[in-house]
């Protein structure tokens, strides 16, 4: 059982990571409906403004009792989202809660913190809540999925995205039933390699395809960073995990770099495509979360 004070870090951490991804899965699908599909798109908003809402309170208890290493990660928020989620949201005419970012943006650590009984309480509260509202948000995704592969509904989005991201929630939905047993995932170290390595193929992918084609240049690196990622998820078979660990994290910080300059181009519209600010820097902080896992792992 984890003790209280690594309790309501690790909560507090895996929460302010996922949440705020869930809202921005829902924010994308919203934006990839089309009209005629109003119902869906009203359960979208309104999960996504459940997941803001508890992301603010998440924010607010999480102030001073989250590590350093974290929060200088840019795993949280990075110096772009709040510029991404103003664009986004002018662009597509979408509602975006920015309060949220501006408060994430202040957020501090303090090692003198008091983890208190009463805060154990709260975060073990929140964690039960965010299961609930991400039962609902799977349970959307999946049948949006299935929905779409059988041809009875269009988006703007690939399928495979759609399964991208319901994988990512499932991945979330672990944590947290783990967490509410105060005990941490007993995933192997080269599953969770595979697992993101395999994320951050998919970002790769997803970005050759968004991308315009005239854009070639970016295509061409978009490509070989996605084969370089396919090349390490064969690797995890073998299970070298030091040599595997040093690879993916020397592979995820050139991806990092990437997707920093992609955001940075979409943001003065340098680039062409069909890529969402947001979105962009959605995944850039999927690597700044995984190159900390890498680094924290004990190998």
């Amino acid at each position: 059982m984890l003790p209280k004070k690594e309790f309501i870090q690790i909560s507090l951490e895996t929460n302010l990571f996922f949440q705020r991804i869930m809202k921005e899965h829902l924010l994308f699908i919203e934006a990839n409906l089309p009209s005629i599909n109003a119902s869906y798109i009203t359960e979208a908003n309104l999960l996504k403004s459940s997941f803001e809402d508890i992301l603010g309170e998440t924010i607010i208890f999480g102030n001073c009792a989250v590590r350093e290493k974290v929060l200088s990660s840019n795993e949280l928020v990075t110096e772009y989202t709040l510029k991404a989620e103003e664009v986004t949201s002018a662009l597509t005419g979408l509602e975006i809660n920015i309060n949220i970012t501006e408060a994430e943006l202040n957020l501090r650590s303090d090692p003198n913190f008091d983890y208190t009984e009463w805060l154990e309480e709260k975060v073990q509260d929140i964690n039960c809540r965010s299961l609930n509202l991400l039962e609902e948000v799977i349970e959307l995704k999946e049948k949006l999925l299935d929905l779409f592969s059988n041809c009875k509904i269009f988006m703007t989005m690939y399928p495979y995205m759609l399964y991208h991201i319901i994988e990512e929630a499932k991945l979330y939905k672990e944590s947290l039933l783990c967490l509410i047993k105060k005990m941490l995932p007993k995933k192997p170290i080269c599953d969770e390699l595979k697992f993101w390595n395999h994320i951050m193929e998919d970002h790769a992918e997803f970005i050759d395809g968004m991308l315009d084609p005239t854009e070639k240049d970016l295509k061409r690196q978009a490509e070989e960073f996605a084969k370089r990622f396919e090349k390490l998820v064969e690797e995890s078979i073998k299970c070298h995990k030091k040599l595997l660990a040093e690879k993916s994290l020397a592979a995820t910080k050139d991806i990092r770099d990437f997707k920093t300059s992609s955001v940075k181009g979409l943001l003065n519209c340098s680039i062409k495509s069909i890529i969402p600010p947001l979105l962009a820097d959605h995944v850039l902080r999927e690597a700044n979360h995984y190159i900390r896992i890498l680094k924290e792992m004990k190998i």
